[in-house]
């Protein structure tokens, strides 16, 4: 597996995937609105996507992502970033794909100076919680439907 930070003309890889994120999230499936979404955030530069690639047969196939908004304290004069997407295909689950993109999320806002790196996942996914969880992420707050976690990068 490989994980990349794509950009603006790679955003091909992950409009599917985010789609299917926003199905999980009970959303209808529409392509062409992730598409948009995906190609306004890169190349606006709102947001950071990294993609997990795998080789399957003789292709490199993209099996996950992550995506990254800045967000910025004026009061504390500090910026930090929300994780606010994770997904992976169902049958590269269980891989430590998800894990991994984590990980390469913090060591980017920790590379660009951030102090923390905030997302928030909902009350009953409780894999995604165990997986924030054992990466060293702490409950932050909740909300009747959401569970906030924070981890410092500094």
């Amino acid at each position: 597996m490989k994980i990349k930070q794509i950009d603006g003309a790679e955003s091909n890889l992950v409009v599917d995937l985010f789609d299917k994120y926003r199905v999980f999230y009970k959303q209808p499936s529409d392509l062409e609105l992730a598409r948009r979404f995906i190609q306004a955030r890169l190349e606006g530069h709102e947001s950071m996507i990294f993609a997990a690639l795998v080789q399957h047969g003789g292709d490199i196939i993209p099996v996950g992502f992550t995506q990254l908004y800045p967000g910025y304290s004026s009061v504390g004069a500090f910026k930090y970033w929300v994780l606010n997407d994770l997904y992976v295909e169902a049958a590269y689950r269980n891989q430590r794909i998800g894990e991994a993109l984590v990980r390469v999320a913090l060591d980017f806002a920790r590379g660009r100076g951030a102090r923390f790196v905030e997302l928030s996942t909902e009350v009953g996914n409780r894999i995604a919680q165990g997986l924030y969880e054992k990466i060293g992420f702490e409950k932050h707050e909740q909300d009747p439907l959401f569970l906030t976690y924070r981890i410092a990068v500094e």
